[in-house]
């Protein structure tokens, strides 16, 4: 039985202390008897939190056991990295902060994330060796919060495809079907979470990449609106790409994004401020809302039935819940999005490349990036200060269309993906571009959406397929609305229960 505590309980208490009372009931443990993995996997990591808060296990214990976890599990899914045992031992003898996760394992994703003194290969060849002088504002926000960062996990090239393979560490295996896509580009940190090694962890989404590995692999995941979670100091805001995480509970999620939310010095984009905690909130039923129903991709492209079937048995249940729900069309323009969103990706890829050459004082060759994202860099080079500001100015009209539709409808439901986790090799970078440019754009068709328009969506585990599989159903809000989608998110988890579903690995 999931050890999560009642959501009543959480309403009376500010952040820390809602952390503290989101406890799970004690195991029973007598005469200091060790957790057992078993023990482990049933709490999500507040419940952990709340073990070492009451003292009846230690941060060092739960290290151990994710790290023995993670020995078990990774030859067979390949998720990790880079391991940072010495330093997380390090760390807990030390003694870490008091925060709403201390002593909980933790992991990052190797992308966009700086640890001092660890290596960020970003996925590539390229930056096999670039080790990081600074520490990231919101991975110092989540070692305050008293999360032990214990690794680092796989990413594609630069994020640059829905799976999670790479010439640099290989394919990233999907624990629900080894043969099949962890989906990309957070699959390290999603198969992580899967496999048990840990209740949640470290994700990045520029196109769809929290949301379609938590698809893939039966999980929570919320990309947050733009400019709520920072990306400094060094790194500068990014129109499509947020951080966040991958969890197994919904108010994890909720207490992550509490710990981690808030502009850093300089931040310009800066998303409104939520009148009340987002753990606090995902304890308390929307009211009935408006869902929009989204049957058809900007895409166009098919939609396999399974993916179908996941988002209207969703919508269903939210009727049945009492929420309104009704179909409704994308009003835009496939053709000037991905116009749009190829000239906007294309100039981040040039970005990456030429700032690892000069750090190295040479230029990149084709031997150092992986072929797809060397013709990409190639193709990306020639595109004009015009072409990038009439980009900017078609994701700022997508966001304009989006808000206009969400007037009449406060969530919008579709599939997450459209078709279940693919085999592994249909979306990695080492091969045609051709037959992958296809492949790729259909995989994202429902979610790279709202990394254009800075909206907030989370795909939420409420499907499997007959095989075993799991498929997720993605919710999007108004720019800034996260609470109402914890909200609703926890409305869904109570009402269909997924905590208990883990793959037989």
């Amino acid at each position: 039985m999931t050890h999560l505590s009642s959501r009543r309980d959480l309403l009376k208490l500010s952040l820390t202390m809602a952390a503290a009372a989101a406890a799970a009931p004690a195991l029973g443990r007598s005469g200091g008897r060790a957790l057992t993995f078993e023990e482990y996997r049933t709490y999500d990591a507040l419940g952990l939190a709340q073990l070492v808060r009451n003292g009846e296990v230690s941060p060092m214990e739960l290290l151990d056991i994710a790290l023995a976890r993670s020995a078990a599990v990774n030859p067979r899914i390949n998720y990790l990295v880079e391991e940072l045992s010495d330093s997380a031992r390090a760390s807990v003898r030390t003694g870490l902060p008091q925060g709403p996760f201390t002593g909980v394992p933790f992991l990052l994703k190797d992308l966009g994330m700086a640890l001092q003194g660890t290596v960020t290969t970003n996925g590539s060849r390229f930056y096999r060796d670039a080790r990081m002088d600074y520490t990231s504002t919101v991975v110092q926000r989540y070692q305050d919060a008293g999360l032990v960062i214990f690794g680092k996990t796989a990413s594609p090239e630069f994020g640059g495809t829905p799976t999670t393979e790479s010439i640099l560490f290989g394919d990233t295996r999907n624990p629900w079907d080894l043969t099949r896509s962890a989906g990309g580009s957070s699959g390290g940190s999603a198969a992580a979470v899967a496999a048990g090694v840990l209740p949640a962890a470290n994700g990045t989404d520029g196109g769809g990449s929290i949301r379609i590995p938590a698809s893939c692999c039966g999980l929570f995941g919320m990309k947050p609106s733009r400019g709520r979670v920072p990306s400094g100091p060094k790194k500068l805001s990014s129109i499509m790409s947020v951080t966040h995480a991958l969890s197994r509970s919904v108010r994890d999620s909720a207490a992550l994004l509490d710990a981690t939310r808030g502009p850093e010095p300089g931040q310009t984009t800066i998303a409104p401020r939520p009148a009340r905690s987002y753990l606090e909130v995902a304890g308390i039923p929307p009211k009935n809302l408006r869902i929009g129903l989204i049957t058809t991709p900007i895409t166009h492209s098919p939609v396999d039935a399974e993916c179908t079937r996941a988002a209207a048995s969703a919508a269903q249940l939210c009727a049945s819940l009492g929420h309104l729900v009704q179909e409704v069309t994308l009003p835009i323009d496939p053709r000037a999005f991905f116009a749009s969103t190829r000239v906007i990706m294309g100039v981040g890829t040039v970005m990456r490349v030429v700032a690892r050459e000069q750090q190295l004082g040479r230029k990149a060759t084709e031997n150092d990036l992986e072929p797809i994202i060397w013709q990409r860099y190639r193709d990306s080079l020639g595109y004009t200060a015009q072409q990038l500001a009439a980009a900017e100015q078609g994701v700022e009209q997508a966001a304009r269309q989006m808000a206009l539709l969400q007037q009449d409808v406060d969530v919008l439901l579709s599939p997450t993906l459209a078709a279940p986790p693919v085999k592994l090799g249909k979306l990695s970078l080492n091969q045609d571009n051709a037959a992958y440019e296809k492949e790729a754009i259909n995989t994202s068709a429902f979610t790279m959406l709202y990394n254009a328009t800075g909206q907030p969506a989370m795909s939420v585990p409420l499907h499997w397929t007959p095989g075993g599989l799991p498929v997720g159903v993605m919710f999007a809000g108004r720019y800034g609305e996260e609470g109402l989608l914890f909200q609703l998110a926890g409305q869904l988890e109570q009402a269909s229960p997924w905590f208990e579903k883990v793959p037989p690995l």
